[in-house]
This record gives structure tokens, sequence and C-alpha cells, in this order.
């Protein structure tokens, strides 16, 4: 995906910042149809998941094009856990998952049912329309990662990993306040990290 957002600087307004958001979920949805490589999205994913044994994982069940992380997270060693959305404006719950049928949630969502346990995950992979270098994301409009996001690392070490497809890329993106970054990010052609 080609072109960039207006970047972070002080005299972004949060309107400015809203349209901008808008104007970029619209490039991003349309570039995302493109797809890419599943097979080498597994594999970066698998790669940046080998070093998280034994923790909690939570992943996501792909929908309108996004990258599925499913078949990296089947064969990750440690639990599984899926999110649930339990309203709007407050953040995600997680809830244990071994393959169990799922319910239809908000927002077109697939998530577990409200028989299973909630966990909280130590590592999350987490959707998107758009990234840039920086490892900022584009989410829905909704919030709900950064509310999650922020939630967990006030209570301890969490390590968010992005999934995207390449063409997803941006030169830049709108950062607002509670926007909260992403500590690595897997593509199809890449395992983007933090510069040092």
């Amino acid at each position: 995906m080609s072109g960039s957002g207006s970047g972070s600087g002080s005299g972004s307004s949060e309107t400015e910042r809203a349209a901008a958001k808008a104007a970029l979920r619209r490039a991003a949805l349309a570039a995302r149809a493109a797809g890419g490589d599943q097979a080498a999205l597994e594999r970066n994913l698998r790669a940046a998941l080998a070093s998280h044994a034994g923790q909690v994982l939570a992943g996501y069940w792909s929908m309108q094009g996004e990258p599925d992380p499913r078949p990296a997270m089947q064969v990750h060693d440690g639990p599984l856990c899926l999110p649930v959305v339990p309203g709007r404006d407050v953040p995600l719950i997680f809830r244990r998952w071994r393959g169990e049928a799922l319910a239809p949630g908000p927002l077109g969502t697939s998530q577990p049912p409200d028989s299973l346990p909630e966990i909280l995950p130590e590592v999350l992979i987490v959707p998107m329309l758009a990234f840039d270098s920086g490892l900022h994301r584009l989410g829905y409009g909704g919030g709900y990662y950064d509310r999650t996001l922020e939630m967990l690392r006030a209570i301890g070490p969490v390590t968010a990993i992005g999934l995207a497809w390449q063409v997803q890329r941006v030169d830049s993106l709108p950062v607002g306040p509670f926007d909260q970054r992403l500590d690595l990010l897997v593509t199809d052609t890449e395992i983007l990290r933090p510069a040092v």
C-alpha cells in the first residue's frame, strides 16, 4: 500500500487525526484485499513465536481478508485463547480455546462461548488495517486493542505482535496519545522489530 498519513506532530488536532485515519482505513481495506503469501507469513509468524513457547498466546479468527494466524497458533507450545468483545468502549477479554466451536460475536467476529474460562494472554497476535515502520498500527476504529494493551501492560509484561500483509504498509500513520505501539510486526516478507 503506497502513501502515508500525517505524522504525530503536536500541531495535529484530534479531529484532523480522526479524518486522516478514516481516509487511511478506506485505502487500507482496498490494499489488504490484494492479500499476500500465506505460507511465507506462517513461516515468519512461527519464527516470531518461537521464543514465546509455554506462554499464553492470544490469536484471532481471521475475517475480511485478514492474514490467518491459526496455522501458526495450532503448533504453538502453550495455552491458546481468543478475544471476546464484551461491549463498546471497553477492553477485550480472552477465553481459553482448544478448538471448540465459536459463537457469533459483534462486528462480524467469531468468539469463544461464555462457557469457556477467561485467561490473561502474555502474547497477542494483533490484526490491523495498516502499519508503519515505527510499529504503529491502524485498527478498525473501535479502540479495542489499544484499550486492551494498555490494560494488560499495566498488569505485567505482554508482547504485542502485529500481523499483516506487506501491502498494508504505509510510510507513516497519524498517532494519538492512546494508540498502543506494537512490540513486533510480522508480514509475509519480514519480521519488523523496534529500532535500537
